[in-house]
């Protein structure tokens, strides 16, 4: 049992439940501004759906917020040892050209809750989620596309996740990205076949 579970309540992040809460900050901007101004317009557009945890002791405290969508992996489009390596733990009848993921979107701990391994808690939920026998759709990845920056990157890296392309250089070539300057995201995933295993 950890924070989430023992303090706090799952909840869809709706318009009610964001007008009635404190704002959120989780120390990022952009972060912040999505979960107070565009995650409606997300839901609405079936863009994205948003979810929180609020606090109990607190109810207009939210904990955590993260959005998730509909994605795929598209091995056709990866480098060819990087299509290997999402194929090669995949039975050879099973393998596709596009592989079911969930994209997770935004995710943010608020920052008067850091450094309580709430992050890593969320990401477990997260993880659970999709691989319960009542999740209602076929899920085989979790992507993210992380801000390139040390502090997320190590927090997906410390989670399991494996960048999608080795090198932002073979990123840029594969994605279609000209630019010579540092990728502002990278593509992250993380095969949730292992926690059946």
């Amino acid at each position: 049992m950890g924070f989430l579970d023992e303090h706090c309540t799952f909840r869809p992040l709706t318009r009610e439940l964001l007008s009635s809460c404190k704002a959120f900050n989780c120390g990022h901007p952009d972060l912040n501004d999505f979960f107070t101004n565009d995650c409606i317009n997300y839901s609405y557009e079936l863009l994205g759906k948003t979810y929180c945890f609020t606090f109990d002791e607190q109810p207009d405290v939210i904990v955590c917020a993260f959005t998730i969508s509909n994605d795929s992996i598209k091995t056709n489009l990866l480098p060819k040892p990087r299509k290997n390596k999402i194929n090669r733990p995949i039975p050879n009848q099973k393998r596709l050209n596009s592989y079911p993921a969930v994209l997770i979107g935004r995710l943010g701990v608020n920052k008067y809750f850091k450094r309580k391994g709430i992050g890593n808690e969320l990401m477990d939920f997260i993880k659970s989620w999709f691989i319960d026998e009542t999740n209602k759709t076929g899920c085989r990845f979790l992507v993210v596309d992380s801000y390139n920056e040390d502090s997320p990157l190590k927090y997906y890296l410390g989670n399991g996740f494996q960048y999608l392309f080795e090198t932002e250089d073979d990123e840029k070539k594969y994605t279609g990205v000209l630019t010579s300057e540092s990728l502002r995201t990278r593509l992250m995933q993380f095969d949730l076949i292992i926690l059946r295993e």
